[in-house]
Order: C-alpha cells, then sequence, then structure tokens
C-alpha cells in the first residue's frame, strides 16, 4: 500500500490506498540471486541505521567504533559477538521476507538493499578477527609441538608417511 502526501497552493492532502503491484516470481528470484551473489557487498556502504530485532541500531558508527580501535577489550567482545549474532538473524529474517513474503518489488529492493548493508557489516565486523594473544599464542605453540612431534617421528623412523583413511 502506497501512501502520498500531496501538497497544493499550501494545503496538503494525504492520499491513501494505492496499492502497489506484488513482487513476480522472476523479480523475486533476480532480488534473491542479488542478495546472494558473492560479490554483492563489493561497494555496498553500511546503513546508518537500521532496526535489528525490534531495536534501532546506529550500524554505521558502531562498526566504525568497534574497528577503530586496534584491538577488542575482553568486555566489548562479547557485545560485538551478539551483534554478529543479531544482524545475521535480522538478515535471515529479511532474505526469508523476499523469497516467501507477500512483498511489492519497491519493498522488496528495500529489503535486498538493507541484507547487503547488513552483509557488509557482517564482514567488516568478522574482518576484525581475534585479538587474544594469550590464545594467539597457545594455538602457535600446540602447532610447533604438532610439527615437532612430526619431525620426531619421522627423524626417528616411526613415520610410515602420510596416513589414508
Amino acid at each position: 500500500m502506497l501512501t502520498v502526501a500531496v501538497s497544493a497552493g499550501g494545503d496538503s492532502y494525504l492520499l491513501l490506498g494505492i496499492p502497489l503491484p506484488r513482487v513476480q516470481e522472476y523479480q523475486r528470484k533476480q532480488l534473491l540471486e542479488r542478495v546472494d551473489r558473492e560479490g554483492a557487498t563489493l561497494g555496498a556502504s553500511i546503513p546508518d541505521r537500521i532496526d535489528v530485532q525490534g531495536n534501532a541500531v546506529e550500524l554505521h558508527e558502531f562498526v566504525f567504533e568497534i574497528k577503530r580501535r586496534e584491538t577488542i577489550p575482553v568486555g566489548e567482545r562479547e557485545r560485538v559477538e551478539r551483534a554478529k549474532k543479531n544482524l545475521r538473524r535480522e538478515r535471515l529474517e529479511r532474505r526469508n521476507r523476499i523469497e516467501d513474503g507477500d512483498i511489492s518489488f519497491e519493498e522488496g529492493e528495500r529489503l535486498a538493499e538493507s541484507v547487503i548493508g547488513i552483509d557488509r557489516a557482517l564482514e567488516a565486523l568478522e574482518s576484525l578477527g581475534h585479538s587474544d594473544v594469550e590464545a594467539e599464542a597457545k594455538r602457535q605453540e600446540t602447532a610447533d609441538r604438532k610439527r615437532w612431534m612430526s619431525f620426531l617421528r619421522q627423524a626417528l623412523g616411526r613415520d610410515d608417511g602420510p596416513r589414508i583413511r
């Protein structure tokens, strides 16, 4: 349903009830293809503000506040992980609405743009990586130990080569 405000000679009129045509199946497929395309986020920008799970989120500000830091403090990691989880859930709901919802093409376009914006924000948050120095050191130590044990098995003749399962 489209709501149009018309202004004429200083008077304003509100026209209601102009139905928008429903999205056609081929249009729906095009929208889904667009949001599922691998390079969909290239050149896309993170939305300034978005409603996620019924709450307004200043998404652009949040992402750049987090990315501005060199490391994510321990207390912020949980907040970032919760935000990523909520963004993934919101993305799925919006994509499902495009796929199954009774929507107009214009609404489908808006949903597709928002899904791509959410994907862009998720990519930015995922690229932060882990800043837990102790955990990274432990992973490296474990990998070093495995390499050392593999070397010793080969040097002592106890390694039969790669094992086929």
